[in-house]
């Protein structure tokens, strides 16, 4: 794999309308996932920073939040470097959230949902279905979309009586693309990710709806389903970006 510097400046993220953390993330993250940042390539805050075009607070933030999602470890003080990881682990890891989730969510259609709960996923769907609406996203549209999406995986999986599943998640959330929150966004293909996301909107729904009806078997198989939105259904829309192996 080439090591190279990513052809990614301060001109194409201005000619996608993309700026501040959250498109310093997608950035990196999409230059990890196509191979540009190579495993072991050490990456500093200065050198990321004029090379993206921004200053150097998006960056570390960006860094911070892709440590978490382990793409990057730390190395040193300051530096990150990329974390070696293959196809293989990424499925593996996108599986078993799959299965927490589902479990969680087979859970709460046995037990029956709260009313808060229900209340909270109505919401977030709603307020999907409204940003999705325009048949375009912008840098601002895409951080909500995200904080609307982890407030309704959030709102199944603690709903249940136990934080068991909530604990399982957050130590498999530090895998590459093990998060509900790392869903990949190709800032050059805008039109197609909205489709991709539409498509989550609408596995939303039916989760939502299996669980009003109690099909606790047909949720769980949602919400296994559903983990698989931001990894391969990209593919369906004319997407790349596939993990590297």
């Amino acid at each position: 794999m080439s090591e190279e510097k990513p052809s990614i400046g301060s001109n194409e993220l201005a000619s996608t309308d993309i700026g501040g953390s959250a498109s310093v993330v997608a950035a990196l993250r999409k230059s990890i996932i196509e191979g540009r940042y190579a495993a072991g390539m050490r990456l500093g805050e200065v050198a990321v920073a004029d090379e993206l075009g921004v200053s150097r607070t998006p960056v570390r933030l960006a860094f911070r939040s892709l440590e978490q999602e382990g793409l990057l470890q730390k190395a040193g003080k300051r530096g990150f470097i990329v974390r070696e990881f293959s196809e293989g682990d990424v499925l593996c890891a996108v599986e078993v959230r799959g299965v927490l989730e589902g479990l969680a969510a087979r859970r709460l259609a046995e037990r029956g949902m709260p009313a808060g709960v229900r209340q909270e996923l109505q919401a977030c769907i709603d307020e999907g279905g409204q940003l999705l609406a325009g048949g375009s996203l912008d840098a601002d549209q895409l951080s909500a979309w995200s904080r609307i999406n982890h407030r309704f995986h959030h709102a199944i999986v603690h709903a249940t009586d136990s934080s068991v599943i909530a604990d399982a998640i957050a130590r498999n959330n530090h895998l590459p693309f093990a998060s509900a929150d790392s869903i990949a966004i190709d800032p050059q293909a805008l039109d197609k990710e909205v489709m991709k996301l539409r498509f989550a909107q609408l596995q939303h729904q039916l989760v939502l709806e299996a669980l009003d009806a109690r099909e606790s078997a047909r949720v769980e198989m949602l919400m296994r389903e559903h983990a698989y939105i931001g990894l391969r259904y990209g593919r369906l829309f004319g997407l790349g970006g596939s993990p590297r192996g």
